[in-house]
């Protein structure tokens, strides 16, 4: 059984410039997984970067609200929302709201570095 403590993982900036906290990725240790687990956090009053992955990605919003823009569409996004999110999708999320929002990512396959495009 491995079980993680949130505060006890790292915290860094994403290539989007979201915060992140990495729960399991199989490409960093040896795990029978074929995704990878994540939090993420924007603040208040920020925008995530456009970027798009190879993989496919699914974000469960924990807190807060937000605009989520993927290609073309955009939707208001809220706690306990729900979002699947293509691979290779031109992707950014937005907090509109009085606190930090708080994100649940999976990927699909597993995240790496070299399958994400930052785009300006």
């Amino acid at each position: 059984m491995i079980v993680r403590k949130f505060r006890d993982l790292k915290e860094f900036t994403a290539g989007d410039h979201s915060i992140l906290r990495e729960y399991f990725n199989p490409l960093k240790e040896k795990l029978e997984l074929n995704y990878s687990l994540a939090h993420a956090k924007v603040v208040v009053g920020k925008t995530s970067t456009k970027h798009r992955l190879k993989s496919s990605e699914v974000y469960f919003i924990l807190k807060g609200k937000g605009i989520m823009f993927i290609d073309k569409e955009q939707k208001e996004i809220e706690e306990g929302d729900v979002i699947y999110i293509p691979p290779n999708s031109v992707q950014w999320i937005k907090n509109t709201g009085e606190e930090e929002l708080e994100i649940l990512c999976m990927v699909e396959p597993a995240w790496r570095q070299s399958d994400e495009q930052i785009l300006k």
